[in-house]
C-alpha cells in the first residue's frame, strides 16, 4: 500500500509542481555565462532566463534554484531535491540509464584552455602526462581521463576555480565550454586563452526523474514552442555574444534532437 500510494506521488510530479506554484531547479550558480551570480548575489544566466520562460508556459508562478554541482545533480534529483536540473548537462547513455532528459535546449563544444603565452599546448595530444584541470563528475572528466594518456587529471567543483587556478599555474590546461572559459576569462580578466580546435560537441538537456514523463512532455512542447517562436533565439543572442542557439539546435539529427 505504501509502495502504491508512493508510485501514485512521485508519477505526479506535474501537478505537484503547479499545485505547489514553485518549479525547483538546480544548477551550479558557477557556470557563466550558462547560470551565475550576479551582484545581489540573484542567479543569472542563460539557463535562468530559460527556466524562468519555461516555468511561465508551465503555468508555474515561481521557481525555486537551488545550488548544486556536476557530481550531485543525478542523485538530487532522483532523491526529489528538486524537480529537474537545468545546468548544461550533457545528454549521455550512462546519465539516461539514470535519469529522463528533455528534448536539447544547448549545444556546446569542450575547448582547452592554456596561460596566455603558453605555445606548447594546441591539442589534446600534447597534454600528455600533463596537469589538466576539469569540473568534476562532466564529460569533460571523462574525456581528459579516457583520452590523454598519463594525465594528471585535477578536479574542481567548477570551471571558475579551475581557470584561476590555471591562471596560477596550478595546472598546465583546463577542458572548459567554449563559451564558458571564454566568458570567465574577459570578465575576471583571467591570463587564459583557448587554443586549438574544439574537442568535441556537446548536447546538452534538462534532466528529470524517470517517473515524470507528464513533466518532460510538458517541458519538450514548451521548449519547441521557445525555439520556433524565437524566444531561445533571443536568450541565447543576450548570453552568448549573439548566437542563435535555436538555429544550431534546429541543424541536429532528427534522432538527437528529441
Amino acid at each position: 500500500m505504501a509502495t502504491s500510494a508512493c508510485s501514485a506521488a512521485a508519477g505526479d510530479v506535474l501537478d505537484r509542481v503547479r499545485n505547489a506554484g514553485t518549479l525547483r531547479v538546480a544548477l551550479t550558480e558557477a557556470n557563466p555565462p550558462w547560470n551565475f551570480l550576479d551582484a545581489a548575489s540573484r542567479p543569472t544566466g542563460y539557463d535562468v532566463d530559460v527556466a524562468n520562460e519555461l516555468a511561465r508556459r508551465l503555468n508555474v508562478g515561481k521557481v525555486e534554484f537551488i545550488a548544486s554541482n556536476f557530481q550531485s545533480f543525478i542523485e538530487g534529483v532522483r532523491a526529489n531535491r528538486f524537480d529537474m536540473v537545468i545546468s548544461g548537462q550533457t545528454i549521455t547513455p550512462q546519465r539516461r540509464e539514470q535519469v529522463d532528459f528533455s528534448r536539447p535546449y544547448e549545444v556546446n563544444g569542450v575547448s582547452i584552455f592554456v596561460r596566455a603565452g603558453n605555445r606548447s599546448i594546441n591539442a589534446l595530444s600534447d597534454l600528455a602526462g600533463r596537469r589538466v584541470g576539469v569540473s568534476a563528475g562532466t564529460t569533460q572528466e571523462k574525456l581528459a581521463r579516457e583520452k590523454i594518456a598519463g594525465a594528471d587529471v585535477r578536479t574542481y567543483e567548477n570551471a571558475t576555480l579551475g581557470l584561476t587556478d590555471l591562471g596560477h599555474g596550478g595546472v598546465d590546461a583546463m577542458l572548459v565550454s567554449r563559451f564558458q572559459g571564454s566568458f570567465l576569462a574577459d570578465r575576471s580578466g583571467l591570463p587564459v586563452q583557448p587554443v586549438g580546435q574544439l574537442l568535441e560537441r556537446e548536447i546538452n538537456g534538462m534532466s528529470f526523474r524517470k517517473d515524470s514523463p507528464r513533466l518532460k512532455q510538458a517541458v519538450d512542447k514548451a521548449l519547441a514552442a521557445m525555439i520556433d517562436d524565437g524566444t531561445l533565439s533571443g536568450i541565447s543572442r543576450r548570453w552568448l555574444g549573439g548566437l542563435d542557439m535555436a538555429a544550431e539546435l534546429r541543424q541536429l539529427p532528427a534522432e538527437q534532437n528529441r
